[in-house]
């Protein structure tokens, strides 16, 4: 085991928080609060977790209910992150449209069994890719258009439709998205060791069969967050997720 679970870990989990938020407030960073209840709401949400999976992974009707669980609040995150009007709710396109064809083959194909302790993790990894993504293209896809508001006149003015000027705007932007999953992947091993790595070796795996898992993961999360951004970036062109009304 990497981290007992003692007293000690809670202790030190603590003084790391604290440290973060008191570097956010001497740094006047601005998120000294939202560092405070992130990570609060963080320890309730894996206590919480961890037991619930115990529990629905035996269970199919609870194992779905617990997987749609994770895309709502997904979509509902990633939603509110993009925007605050009622627009939020077509956060749920990308993040579908990344994650449902990738776990769809790979439950085709056997390498994924249908049993809750495979599925939920496997499906949680990539919502939470496909989430991070739809975020940073939203979101920068929506600033650049905000910021460059006379470009994407101009494209009106030389007869482009509302749909190609937008486009013309926000997706250089909204490719960014794809730089952390591209970096992450291309310096794998060489600066970190992640998660699903590490993870299989503690487990007991051999370092070919953690290396293969990590390999699976980073080229799904790939395959998802190229999707979503995609996706995102077609919904933003088109104005139907936007920050003011659509239209010109």
């Amino acid at each position: 085991m990497l981290l007992p679970v003692t007293p000690v870990l809670g202790i030190v989990l603590a003084v790391l928080l604290v440290a973060a938020v008191a570097v956010a407030a001497l740094a006047h960073l601005g998120h000294g609060r939202a560092i405070a209840l992130a990570g609060l709401r963080a320890a309730a949400q894996l206590a919480a977790v961890s037991y619930l999976i115990g529990w629905v992974v035996h269970a199919l009707p609870w194992l779905l209910c617990f997987l749609v669980l994770m895309y709502a609040v997904a979509v509902r995150t990633a939603g509110r992150r993009i925007t605050r009007n009622r627009t939020w709710w077509w956060a749920g396109l990308p993040i579908a449209a990344g994650v449902l064809p990738v776990v769809g083959v790979l439950l085709l194909t056997g390498l994924v069994p249908p049993r809750g302790l495979t599925l939920i993790p496997v499906t949680g990894i990539l919502i939470g890719g496909a989430l991070t993504a739809t975020v940073l293209a939203g979101r920068r896809a929506l600033d650049e258009l905000h910021a460059r508001r006379g470009e994407f006149e101009a494209g009106l003015a030389l007869g482009l439709p509302d749909r190609d000027a937008r486009m013309e705007v926000a997706r250089p932007a909204a490719s960014d998205a794809l730089l952390p999953g591209l970096d992450q992947t291309r310096t794998v091993g060489l600066v970190t060791l992640p998660g699903a790595f590490v993870g299989m070796l503690l487990g007991g795996a051999s370092p070919v069969q953690a290396g293969a898992v990590q390999l699976f993961v980073l080229i799904a999360l790939l395959a998802v967050q190229a999707t979503a951004c995609a996706v995102v970036l077609e919904l933003v062109a088109r104005g139907l997720l936007h920050r003011e009304p659509a239209g010109r």
